[in-house]
C-alpha cells in the first residue's frame, strides 16, 4: 500500500468549528537563535491572547522533541522533518479553529516556506524574534553555548550550523530593554486583528 492508495476524507466544514469558538484560526510561527527569547514571548503572547478570550497553543520546540519527534536528531534531514512536523500539527489545530503560536529556531528559510505553504490559506505570520549573537550567546540560559564553544554540542545553530535570519519577516520583534510582555504586544494585536470572527467562504484543505 502506497499514499497514492489513501483518499482525503471530507469533513464538516471548518467555519462550523470556528463559529463554535467565535474566532478565525492564525498561525504564528517564531524564529531565532536559541536564547533569543522566543518560548518567553510565546508564553507571554498566549497568556495576552488567553485573557482576551481567544483560544490558543503553543507548540514549543523543546516540548515536541520530548514527545512528537523524540525521534529526532539534529541532522539537516531531521531539523527539516523536525519543522515539517510541527507545521503540520499547526495547520490541524488551526483547522480546529485554534490560534497556534509555534516556538522553533527553524534556522533555514527554505523550512520556514515550508511551513507558510503547509499553513496554506490560514494566516501565517513569520515571527523574527531578532536577538542578535552575542546577546544570546551571553543570556546562554542552557548553556549551551559554551558547551558548543567547547566543542561539546554538534551541529549547533550560531556557532556550528547555520541560522538563516528571515529576509521580510511579518513581524520583527525586540527583546533587549522590553518585558516579554511588551515583546509580545505587537504580536497579540496583530493577532487580535485576525482572528476576529467574521463569516469566511469555506475553503477545504486538501491533502
Amino acid at each position: 500500500m502506497s499514499i497514492d492508495d489513501l483518499t482525503w476524507t471530507v469533513l464538516q466544514p471548518r467555519e462550523n468549528r470556528w463559529s463554535g469558538l467565535g474566532q478565525r484560526p492564525v498561525i504564528a510561527w517564531f524564529t531565532g537563535l536559541s536564547g533569543a527569547g522566543k518560548s518567553t514571548i510565546a508564553n507571554a503572547a498566549d497568556r495576552a491572547l488567553t485573557v482576551a478570550g481567544r483560544h490558543t497553543m503553543v507548540l514549543d520546540g523543546d516540548n515536541l522533541r520530548s514527545g512528537l519527534n523524540r525521534d529526532l536528531g539534529f541532522s539537516t534531514q531531521d531539523r527539516n522533518e523536525n519543522v515539517r512536523r510541527a507545521a503540520e500539527t499547526a495547520a490541524l489545530m488551526a483547522e480546529a479553529g485554534l490560534v497556534c503560536i509555534v516556538s522553533l529556531i527553524s534556522p533555514l528559510r527554505a523550512e520556514r516556506e515550508t511551513a507558510r505553504r503547509i499553513a496554506g490559506d490560514i494566516p501565517f505570520l513569520e515571527v523574527f524574534v531578532s536577538t542578535p549573537l552575542p546577546v544570546c550567546e551571553a543570556r546562554d540560559p542552557k548553556g549551551l553555548y559554551r558547551r558548543a564553544r567547547a566543542g561539546q554540542v554538534k551541529d549547533f545553530t550560531g556557532i556550528s550550523a547555520p541560522y538563516e535570519p528571515p529576509i521580510d519577516p511579518d513581524l520583527t520583534l525586540a527583546t533587549q530593554g522590553c518585558t516579554a510582555a511588551e515583546s509580545a504586544g505587537p504580536l497579540v494585536a496583530e493577532i487580535l486583528g485576525l482572528s476576529a470572527w467574521t463569516t469566511v467562504r469555506e475553503g477545504p484543505r486538501g491533502p
